[in-house]
């Protein structure tokens, strides 16, 4: 037997020194990627196992307790390694200044993003599996790429869950178009699309999600999904907005907001203080 491991006293994992943290800052893109791939496996062992120690009717194993307590330990250290990966980038900072987004998902959005390959926030939305019409066939390559596209997925969630909190722009946002989507839902306004889904998905018929769409109106669930989706597809554009110029040191074209998504005006970016000269740079293009 390990000298170091005796019975009943089993080694803590053990957390990162500050050295190595500090080192964090030098991850490659790959394995910023593996980091927070590790990061959600972990959240998801941590959460499964609290659960079944709920879940139990007696009081459960210690064993059990212990892999919810070594999940939690190991998902807290992957973080502070990602604080400071995303602390080293300006456009990290700018993240986790957006109240909704926090080291993990701002380490996520650098690991994947190649703003040199984004000269508009339509790339990156194509690459995050956010463009309505690019399709997955059978037997073709994915267009999309499905960790990015979960990253996106939980910053939606994130946004719905501080929606009430007065601080977060992108909640709020959400809240404001779902409140529109609602509004067009019960006016009839979405039998089309309502009739696209029927036709391309299949429901069971004693579903509620059936029998809404059957009444040319799309389902709560549906709603909610595009307003989540407005959210971030608002927040990447500002995203690809303030790292191109962090990148070139000059605004890119015309953000989609301007000429599209019926908005007459641009939803001003936050937090630019967070990159020097952006704040200028904005106001004079009347942005």
């Amino acid at each position: 037997m390990d000298q170091k491991v005796k019975k009943g006293h089993e080694m803590p994992i053990a957390r990162l020194s500050r050295d190595l943290v500090k080192a964090s800052a030098t991850l490659s893109e790959q394995e910023a990627r593996f980091l927070v791939d590790a990061y959600y496996l972990m959240q998801d062992d941590r959460k499964r196992a609290h659960n079944q120690v709920r879940a139990m009717m007696a009081e459960p194993h210690s064993v059990i307790a212990w892999l919810a307590t070594q999940s939690e330990t190991l998902e807290h250290q992957i973080k502070r390694a990602l604080d400071s990966y995303s602390d080293s980038h300006p456009v990290g900072r700018w993240m986790k200044g957006l109240h909704g987004i926090g080291p993990v998902i701002a380490a996520g959005m650098l690991a994947h993003i190649d703003i040199q390959k984004a000269p508009t926030v339509g790339h990156i939305w194509r690459y995050a599996g956010l463009d309505p019409t690019s399709k997955w066939n059978k037997g073709q390559k994915r267009p999309w790429n499905a960790e990015l596209k979960t990253l996106c997925w939980k910053v939606g969630q994130s946004f719905m869950k501080f929606s009430n909190a007065e601080a977060c722009v992108y909640g709020g946002m959400y809240k404001t178009q779902k409140a529109m989507y609602v509004d067009r839902n019960e006016r009839g306004l979405n039998a089309d699309r309502a009739a696209q889904i029927l036709s391309e998905n299949r429901y069971r018929k004693e579903t509620e999600t059936y029998k809404v769409l059957l009444t040319g109106k799309l389902s709560p669930a549906h709603v909610d999904a595009m307003a989540r989706r407005y959210a971030v597809k608002l927040f990447l554009s500002h995203l690809q907005c303030v790292w191109y110029f962090q990148h070139y040191h000059t605004l890119p074209a015309a953000p989609y907001a301007i000429g599209h998504m019926n908005h007459t005006h641009f939803i001003a970016v936050p937090n630019t203080d967070a990159i020097e000269g952006l704040s200028e740079a904005l106001a004079a293009k009347g942005w």
